[in-house]
C-alpha cells in the first residue's frame, strides 16, 4: 500500500472515532453487570489512598495506560506530544499508535524520541501489527519500533476481524504465531499481545503466553468497533454491508478479563475496551486486570492539548480513588479483594 493511502486509511480512522456514534460497539463492555459492595465505614483518609503500581520496572502513578491510535502525520505528531505530555504529568503509561507508516515511509508521525524526551520517566510502549512481524522483515520492524521511542515493551496488536473487512487488509495470518515467538524470544524488551476491540479468549491467551508474551491487553468488545469503523469508511456497498454485520462481534471486556484471569492466575493484564469512567477502571481491576485503559475517549482532548488530557485522566483518577474509598479499599492490592456482586452468567 502506498504512503498516501496509509497516512489518509489513518486519518479516516481518526474521524470516525473521534465520532463515537459512528464507531461504538453494539456490545456492551459487561461492566454495568457487577456492582461493588458499599463500605459505609470505610477507616481510610481518602487522601492517603494509594493508586500506585508498577509497568516493566517503572513506576505508576495510579493503573492506567493511555492508549493512542493515530491520523495522518500532522495529527499524529499533535496527539502524540500531547498524550506523552499527560502521561509524564500524571504518572501514567502510555501506548503509540501503530508505527507502521514510520517504519515503512518518511513520514514519523511523532514517533521518534521525542516521545522519550517529553516522558522520561513513564512506560512508553511501541505498537505493530501482527501482520508485520510475519517474514524476514518481522524481527527488523519490530527493533526499530523500538528503537524509534526507546519502548519499554513492544505491543503487538492482533486484529483479524479488522483486516478482514478492511479494503486491502492484510487476509493471510498463517504463521502469525510462530513469528510472535521469535520476537519474544529474540528482542530485547518484552511483549504485550493486544486485540483491538474483539476480546481475547482463554484459550487464544494460554497460546501467546506460551510463545513468550509477558503482558495481555484483552481490548475486549464494548469500546470502538473496528469492523464499524471498515464499515463507515467503506466505498461499496457490499464491503459496508459485510463489516457492519460484525459490529456487535466480540468477546466483552470485562468477560474477558475475568475468564483469563480465573485461567491465567499470574499472567499480567491489561483491560481496555470499553473503559468509560474510574468505576469501570476499578471494577476492571477487581475482576483481575493489573492496568485499565482507554483510546478513543482521549482522542478529542488530544487533538486540543495535553492539558485537556490532563484534565479527563485527572476525572479518572478521582473517580478510582472514591471507588476505594467506598469499597474500604487503601491500595490497589485490596480493591481487587473488594466484593464485587453481579450476574456471572454470559449475555
Amino acid at each position: 500500500m502506498k504512503d498516501a493511502e496509509l497516512l489518509q486509511r489513518k486519518n479516516d480512522h481518526l474521524d470516525i472515532v473521534l465520532d463515537p456514534e459512528r464507531a461504538r460497539s453494539r456490545t456492551r463492555a459487561g461492566f454495568e453487570r457487577f456492582r461493588f459492595e458499599h463500605c459505609a465505614l470505610p477507616e481510610l483518609d481518602l487522601d492517603r489512598i494509594d493508586l500506585g503500581t508498577t509497568l516493566f520496572g517503572k513506576p505508576l502513578k495510579a493503573p492506567l495506560l493511555i492508549s493512542s491510535m493515530t491520523g495522518g502525520a500532522e495529527r499524529a505528531l499533535t496527539i502524540n506530544r500531547h498524550l506523552a505530555q499527560a502521561a509524564q504529568t500524571l504518572g501514567l503509561a502510555m501506548g503509540v499508535g501503530s508505527q507502521r507508516i514510520a517504519i515503512e515511509s518518511d513520514a514519523n508521525v511523532g514517533l521518534d524520541h521525542t516521545l522519550r524526551e517529553i516522558a522520561p520517566d513513564v512506560p512508553l510502549l511501541a505498537n505493530l501489527g501482527a501482520a508485520q512481524l510475519k517474514g524476514r522483515r518481522g524481527r527488523d520492524y519490530a527493533r526499530r519500533a523500538v528503537e524509534m521511542i526507546d519502548a519499554d515493551a513492544l505491543i503487538v496488536h492482533l486484529n483479524p476481524l479488522q483486516e478482514a473487512v478492511q479494503n486491502g487488509g492484510d487476509r493471510n495470518w498463517r504463521g502469525v504465531l510462530d513469528a510472535i515467538e521469535q520476537i519474544a524470544g529474540t528482542l530485547d524488551v518484552p511483549l504485550i499481545a493486544k486485540e483491538v476491540g474483539a476480546g481475547l479468549s482463554v484459550g487464544v491467551a494460554r497460546r501467546l503466553i506460551d510463545a513468550g508474551v509477558a503482558m495481555l491487553d484483552v481490548a475486549g468488545a464494548g469500546g470502538t468497533s473496528w469492523a464499524a469503523v471498515e464499515g463507515e469508511r467503506a466505498a461499496e456497498p457490499h464491503q459496508r454491508a459485510v463489516a457492519m454485520a460484525f459490529a456487535d462481534w466480540g468477546i466483552p471486556t470485562a468477560e474477558a478479563v475475568r475468564d483469563i484471569r480465573r485461567a491465567l492466575p499470574t499472567t499480567p493484564l491489561i483491560a481496555s475496551g470499553g473503559i468509560a469512567d474510574g468505576i469501570d477502571a476499578a471494577k476492571a481491576l477487581a475482576l483481575g486486570a493489573d492496568l485499565a485503559g482507554q483510546a478513543a475517549a482521549t482522542l478529542a482532548g488530544a487533538t486540543d492539548s495535553s492539558e485537556a488530557v490532563i484534565r479527563h485522566f485527572r476525572v479518572v483518577i478521582d473517580q478510582l480513588r472514591i471507588a476505594c474509598f467506598c469499597t474500604g479499599s487503601a491500595d490497589l492490592a485490596a480493591l481487587k479483594r473488594a466484593p464485587l456482586l453481579g450476574r456471572e452468567g454470559r449475555d
